[in-house]
C-alpha cells in the first residue's frame, strides 16, 4: 500500500503529529479495464499458436461454432482477477491481501467509511464489481497467479455443434463425434485437440473454457 505522509500540528498542542493516509485506489469495477490482455490466437507463443490453429481450423471447417474469450493475460491482470475472486467466492479477507511487487498497481482492497474504520460490506461489493467485469463469476477455482495464460501457453473459449461432428484429427484422419455434450467438455473432442497439441484442463468443470499446452 502507497502512503502518503503529514505533519500536522493541532492548536491546543504544539507537537507535531505524523499520519499516514492511503494513496492507493480503491477496488472496484474501473480495475477491470486495465492491464488488458488479448483473446486473439496471434498473442499465444510458438508452437502453440500454431497448433491452436490447426485445431480451431478442423473444428469450424466440421462445422463447430468456437467463441474465444481469453488467450494472453498480463500478470498484473491475472493478480486482479485472482484477489478480487478470492474475496468474493472464499471470503478472504481484503486487509490481507499482498500488495503487487512494485508499484505497479496501486489498488485499496480495503474500503473504509468516513470514520476511517475498515469496511467489509464496501470492500466486497467492490471486489464483486471486478469479478462480474472480469466475467469470472462462475468460475470454480480462483483464475491463478502464474498460469499458461500468463506464459502465453492457454487459450479459454467455448466450442460447440449441433448433430454429428465428424471432425479431422492432426494426422488427417476423420473421427466422428455424436455423444454428448456437444460442447468442449465432450471427452472424444479432448482426445481430438490432443492430436494438435492442445490439452484440455485437467480439473474437469472447475474450468470448463481452459485449454493449454499441457493441460494446466
Amino acid at each position: 500500500m502507497a502512503t502518503l505522509q503529514a505533519t500536522l500540528t493541532p492548536t491546543a498542542d504544539p507537537t507535531p503529529v505524523a499520519v499516514s493516509v492511503s494513496t492507493d485506489e480503491p477496488s472496484g469495477a474501473q480495475w477491470v479495464a486495465r492491464f488488458l490482455g488479448s483473446a486473439n490466437v496471434t498473442s499465444l507463443a510458438s508452437p502453440f499458436r500454431e497448433a491452436v490453429t490447426k485445431y480451431l481450423d478442423a473444428v469450424r471447417a466440421a462445422g463447430g461454432t468456437v467463441h474465444i474469450s481469453a488467450t494472453y493475460r498480463p500478470p498484473e491482470r491475472a493478480y486482479l482477477m485472482h484477489w478480487s475472486w478470492k474475496i468474493v467466492k472464499t471470503g478472504y479477507d481484503p486487509q490481507q491481501v499482498p500488495s503487487y511487487p512494485g508499484d505497479v498497481i496501486k489498488i485499496q482492497w480495503a474500503h473504509t467509511s468516513e470514520s476511517g474504520a475498515f469496511d467489509q460490506q464496501a470492500s466486497v461489493q467492490a471486489a464483486r464489481a471486478m469479478v462480474n467485469g472480469y466475467g469470472i463469476s462462475g468460475l470454480n477455482v480462483a483464475p491463478a497467479l502464474n498460469s499458461r495464460h500468463t506464459q502465453k501457453q492457454a487459450i479459454d473459449m467455448n466450442i460447440s455443434w449441433s448433430g454429428t461432428l465428424i471432425i479431422n484429427n492432426a494426422s488427417g484422419t476423420a473421427v466422428t463425434i455424436s455423444s454428448d455434450p456437444k460442447t468442449g467438455m465432450n471427452s472424444e473432442l479432448h482426445t481430438v485437440g490432443a492430436t494438435y497439441g492442445v490439452i484440455k484442463f485437467v480439473g474437469g468443470n472447475s474450468d470448463k473454457p481452459h485449454w493449454s499446452n499441457d493441460g494446466h
